[in-house]
């Protein structure tokens, strides 16, 4: 089984993703980044953070541990979010950039994303070139060629600097109510709405190590949705334990998911000639009504598996600014090469301001279809593509809803279970559509 997923390496914290696993895993990325390193005498640098989860602190100490023992040099930077590291990699020249964070997972999870020089994640040949080289025996440096550890102090800043170089608009007049997840954004994304000009409440943004992602956050919009009521804010937003993800909840308390964010910013970016190839490319995932709507602007749309690191995989390849996903991944490449939820609120708020229209008038060029999704639970996911009786089930429901719905089925890249979605005319007809699969996936996969 492979050890990497879609993002990265996740598990139960101490049980599933260990210290001995942490060590040895970054003593293996350490031996691949000097071996493909064109300059043999410059020692390599890496950029070390991680998200609130109390587990992040033995674990990051394990991954610093195994990369100065390889001899990389590592600037600690605390806890940031995922993307202000991506961001800290490419600024600084870093060779590689680890991130301890299991995003939205529950706080007993935790997980390690790589980012390449550059501030890309790693490709799936360099994963397994890391995998493969786990365990081996190694000449170990000693003296002067062991790494350093230094505490970068200034990461926080450099990174809200940034954030605050992508705002042309400034944010006067909005008030706006942020749920930090008691995450990796507690410390930045209250500050950088703030510089823009926004009067700012801030919710959630107390990590204590054992409260990121406890009933709040991106997964748990309730919270946020009764203070954008209760303080008559004109917006909310919210991010996810590591801050890549944004999701948004407008003045009347309605949802603003990211294939509706990525709507708004997609023609936006069209009426101001920043939409390269006039695409956007989006994933399997997104939304029929995300795909209307693009087609009424006059958008293409391109999509791809899903995870952020096949989006951005297709825009580099084709030179497209613009991508993201339904959960709240938005990639915009005029500022960034991963998704931010900081940036990507920082752009979504600008729009409301530029456009002098409110957040739901935005969001309303966007209908989106009914979607039902079941996520079937301890089942032979691997084993889903082989199944003749899945795929007959699949076809009878795709030819039952004709072009007015779609249906889904895939393995999840970070869980055993597969995900079953079902889009529709209707939330009736989706529910039982979707569950009729899901009852077909668990007979023959459970």
């Amino acid at each position: 089984m492979a050890l990497f997923g879609t993002d990265g390496i996740r598990g139960l914290a101490n049980r599933d993703l260990t210290v001995e696993l942490a060590l040895d895993l970054a003593v293996a990325a350490a031996h691949v980044l000097v071996e493909s390193s064109s300059n043999k005498d410059h020692r390599p640098t890496a950029i070390v953070g991680q998200d609130s989860r109390a587990s992040g602190e033995f674990l990051e100490a394990a991954v610093v541990a195994g990369l100065t023992s390889a001899g990389i040099n590592v600037y600690r930077v605390g806890v940031l979010p995922t993307p202000a590291i991506a961001f800290l990699v490419a600024e600084s020249k870093a060779d590689l950039g680890v991130m301890i964070s299991a995003s939205h997972n529950p706080m007993p999870d935790n997980g390690i994303k790589l980012f390449s020089r550059g501030g890309g994640k790693l490709d799936d040949v360099i994963e397994a070139r890391i995998e493969a080289r786990m365990g081996e025996e190694w000449l170990r440096p000693t003296g002067r060629g062991v790494g350093r550890v230094i505490n970068d102090e200034s990461a926080k800043e450099r990174y809200l600097q940034h954030l605050q170089a992508s705002v042309s608009t400034p944010l006067a007049g909005i008030t706006v109510v942020v749920d930090c997840a008691n995450g990796a954004s507690s410390f930045v994304a209250p500050e950088a709405l703030r510089r823009a000009g926004a009067k700012v409440i801030a919710i959630a943004n107390t990590p204590d190590g054992w409260n990121i992602n406890d009933g709040v956050g991106s997964t748990h919009l309730s919270h946020l949705r009764s203070a954008v009521l209760e303080h008559g804010a004109d917006l909310g937003i919210a991010h996810d334990g590591d801050a890549d993800r944004c999701l948004a909840i407008d003045a009347t308390g309605a949802e603003v998911d990211g294939d509706h964010i990525l709507s708004i910013l997609a023609k936006s970016f069209k009426s101001r000639g920043m939409l390269k190839g006039n695409t956007v490319v989006g994933t399997v995932m997104s939304n029929l009504g995300f795909m209307h709507s693009m087609k009424d602007a006059g958008i293409d749309v391109i999509t791809t598996a899903v995870g952020d690191r096949y989006v951005l995989e297709t825009m580099l390849e084709k030179d497209y600014a613009l991508g993201g996903e339904q959960s709240g991944h938005v990639i915009m490449r005029n500022y960034a090469n991963t998704g931010d939820g900081i940036l990507t609120a920082l752009q979504l708020i600008q729009e409301v301001v530029r456009s002098g229209k409110t957040l739901a008038e935005l969001a309303a060029s966007m209908v989106r279809f009914p979607q039902v999704l079941i996520n079937v639970k301890d089942v032979a996911k691997e084993k889903l593509d082989g199944s003749a009786v899945i795929a007959a089930a699949v076809k009878k429901a795709q030819d039952e809803l004709g072009s007015n719905g779609r249906v889904l089925l895939r393995g999840s890249g970070t869980e055993a279970l597969v995900r079953v979605m079902v889009e529709a005319q209707s939330d009736n007809i989706a529910t039982n559509i979707a569950q009729q699969l899901a009852d077909v996936v668990k007979g023959e996969l459970g």
